[in-house]
């Protein structure tokens, strides 16, 4: 019987960023200021820090060296070129519009694609997709896979669409009141679960049958890919940069953030094939983001970006990045703590719902419990749970999600394996004294994307 050997990262630190522990007195008194809310917390104030992996990551001695070739060029920027370039190779989008970061190309396809009273189907929201949606006047519809609601279901791709469940919506309301499905790849509210190539082109196969397009959020592709790699049979043998660009192929437009995947710290962009539409999304960007050559980006950025999905898909850096997740989330697996299974591409999610059994979710366990694990070692992580899931837009109630979650969110290419084992002990810590956790109450709450802003006090 072979046994396990160790793995280490696949480069080498040559710059460093001092990190700082502050007593856990100062911690009390910085998570009260920022009213329970980790998104409002001092950066200054945290350890490690796992809110986000978007915009977290560290570039490479590659990126920063194309920083210094950016063209600043208000029209026609030869690093708008090369991304476009960079994106056809990879992704195979004909066109491209660059976005300071992925929700304004979110705001651009809602607004282009969306009329008052239309549906849009997609596996499982996403806070920004979703109000982007709704403003343009549509109601987002959630066809995934229930499997991908049960925490401890370990169904290998729960991300996947439920067939049944779109063709009985499009038949309910209607082709014509369904502009497109949002294929999300690696779901991030579903503790970042993959979809599988066969669910994709079926999903394509019975879209083509109406006539509806598929737009795909993808932003975490080559998390999702990676996993299609180890997970699906038939492509063990295929690179993730092959497999990306066939999940690219089986939709119509993307969004994309680029501060996941693309190892980059700001940038998006919306990808198109369809040339009418690519010029409307023209004419959009330049009025809420710049010209249709740079949009929200400087040259420098975009440079680092076309590097950046280079890097993405190369298959030692892939392996690290989600083993590192995994590393996680087995040591705490391990101490019996409940977490969303299979472990995610992006971070480890802790089921709030079964670590707090005795906080309802009126009581906001997962908010809760973000706000005891930075009490305990200042790490940072955040709520995805009710806050996150808002009120409903026609009676002002909270909406009760099933998964009640905390995201341990790693960036790419930031922490050690050290890093990992103190995040586990913290974990570990605060689970042994959950029963001392009483919960949280809103003292403010603000109209859009609450779980940014809001405060709390202790129940």
């Amino acid at each position: 019987m072979q046994n396990k050997r160790s793995w280490a990262e696949p480069y080498k630190i040559k710059m460093v960023e001092p990190v700082r522990m502050i007593t856990r007195e100062q911690r009390q008194k910085a998570i009260e200021e920022a009213g329970y809310n980790t998104f409002l917390l001092r950066s200054r104030d945290v350890y490690i820090d796992l809110l986000t992996d978007s915009g977290t990551s560290a570039m490479s001695d590659r990126q920063w060296a194309g920083m210094m070739l950016g063209d600043e060029a208000y029209a026609g920027s030869e690093n708008f070129y090369h991304l476009e370039e960079v994106i056809r190779e990879y992704y195979g989008y004909t066109y491209i519009v660059p976005t300071h970061q992925g929700r304004a190309a979110e705001h651009i396809i809602s607004q282009l694609m969306i009329k008052e009273g239309d549906f849009v189907p997609g596996n499982m929201y996403f806070t920004t997709t979703r109000l982007h949606q709704e403003l343009a006047g549509g109601t987002f519809v959630d066809v995934i896979i229930d499997e991908a609601h049960d925490p401890e279901n370990q169904h290998p791709f729960k991300a996947n669409i439920d067939l049944q469940k779109l063709e009985d919506l499009i038949k309910e309301k209607g082709p014509e009141r369904i502009p497109y499905v949002t294929v999300s790849t690696s779901v991030n509210m579903a503790g970042g679960q993959p979809i599988s190539l066969e669910n994709l082109r079926q999903v394509r196969q019975l879209c083509n049958s109406y006539g509806i397009k598929i737009v795909h959020d993808m932003t975490r592709v080559a998390e999702n890919a990676w996993f299609i790699k180890q997970r699906e049979p038939g492509f063990e043998n295929w690179t993730v940069a092959a497999i990306v660009k066939e999940i690219c192929s089986l939709t119509d437009a993307a969004t994309m953030s680029a501060k996941k995947d693309a190892l980059v710290n700001i940038g998006g962009f919306l990808a198109l094939n369809d040339e009418n539409l690519y010029n409307l999304a023209c004419n959009m960007v330049v009025v809420y983001e710049g010209l249709h050559t740079y949009g929200g980006m400087a040259g420098r950025d975009m440079e680092a970006l076309a590097i950046g999905i280079t890097e993405s898909v190369q298959e030692d850096h892939i392996r690290a990045r989600v083993g590192q997740v995994q590393y996680l989330g087995e040591k705490i697996k391990a101490m019996g703590i409940p977490i969303v299974e299979p472990i995610g591409s992006h971070g480890v999610f802790l089921d709030a719902k079964r670590i707090l059994p005795h906080l309802s979710q009126d009581k906001l366990p997962a908010q809760s419990l973000a706000a005891a694990l930075y009490l305990d070692a200042g790490i940072r992580g955040m709520e995805r749970g009710v806050v996150s899931s808002g009120r409903n837009k026609d009676t002002g109630e909270h909406i009760y999600p099933k998964l009640e979650l905390v995201r341990l969110t790693i960036p790419r290419r930031v922490y050690t394996q050290a890093h990992m084992d103190v995040v586990a002990e913290s974990v570990q810590a605060v689970y042994e004294e959950r029963e001392a956790i009483t919960g949280l109450n809103f003292v403010y709450e603000p109209e859009y994307l609450r779980f940014f802003q809001s405060r709390f006090a202790v129940i």
